[in-house]
């Protein structure tokens, strides 16, 4: 007996163009299907991260314009306040003419240097040779420095006005010294209690004043002027002999101008060297004219 078999029923193995179409037939709209499944969720993560990293961008341009904005505002800030604010010291270059005076005199000192301009070696000098006068002599001398006066007219009112304020009695101001030298103004003055002066001495006291403060002032010369001044008075007050003082230079300037007799005689050359060029300048090229025709 015969069975027939119909294409359909046949195994795929046993029918291979069948196998064949079929697999050609799935490969061919499986791609089609998946290509379209994947094409949107693709499509739509593209999206997303595109629309997330222009937002973050976008928002940080601002935030870094923002941030920029309020540092330059801040440096400008600071800059005004630095500018147009008081400045502020601490110490002595705080202190003014009014200060010096309410602070009263230097108590492990001899020196109140608001002006700043003594050195350190200037002021141990200082303390030792006025030290070494008060055990001996028991005279005090105290030197300030300043840089401008606004409250008195002239150094003398002020170191008259220091006295007062530092040494208000008789008896405390008598055998005090106060030397005060201004240094804007390049000029000094001496002042003292009755005994101090007495024991130095008008003249001293005056060449002090007219020859080592406002001379070596002048020279800007601050250290040596005020170190002087002390050697000076405290000389007179032991009796030594008067080491003077510097004197202002005579700085007369010799004329430019040249005399009568050498304005001549420059004159007189003047006027021979102009001569010779003129006649070297037509005779030269008259000579050589000539030569060039009889050539011919």
């Amino acid at each position: 007996m015969e069975t027939i078999l119909s294409s359909h029923t046949i195994h795929p193995t046993l029918n291979p163009k069948s196998s064949i179409s079929k697999n050609l037939l799935l490969s061919s709209h499986q791609p089609r299907s998946t290509h379209l499944f994947l094409s949107k969720p693709i499509a739509c993560t593209l999206k997303k991260h595109a629309s997330q990293s222009v937002k973050p961008s976008s928002l940080a341009e601002p935030k870094n314009w923002f941030a920029h904005a309020q540092q330059g505002v801040a440096a400008l800030a600071i800059s005004l306040a630095l500018n147009f604010s008081p400045v502020l010291f601490t110490g002595n270059a705080m202190a003014s003419e009014f200060d010096v005076i309410n602070e009263g005199p230097p108590k492990e000192s001899y020196v109140v240097d608001d002006a700043n301009v003594l050195s350190r070696v200037t002021k141990s000098d200082l303390k030792r040779l006025l030290s070494d006068l008060e055990s001996r002599k028991n005279f005090h001398i105290n030197f300030v420095t300043v840089r401008k006066l606004t409250s008195k007219a002239d150094a003398f009112e002020y170191a008259d006005q220091v006295l007062e304020k530092w040494y208000p009695t008789l008896e405390e101001g008598s055998n005090k010294g106060i030397v005060v030298l201004v240094t804007s103004q390049k000029e000094g003055a001496v002042t003292g209690g009755p005994a101090f002066v007495e024991a130095v001495g008008e003249n001293i006291l005056d060449a002090t004043v007219t020859e080592n403060l406002p001379v070596l002032a002048t020279e800007e010369k601050y250290n040596e002027a005020i170190y002087s001044s002390a050697k000076r008075l405290v000389a007179a007050i032991d009796g030594l002999p008067d080491p003077g003082g510097p004197q202002f230079k005579d700085n007369k300037r010799e004329s430019n101008f040249k005399s009568r007799e050498e304005t001549e005689e420059k004159r007189g050359q003047f006027s021979l060297v102009v001569g010779g060029l003129l006649v070297i300048a037509f005779v030269v090229p008259m000579a050589q004219y000539y030569a060039y025709v009889s050539k011919k």
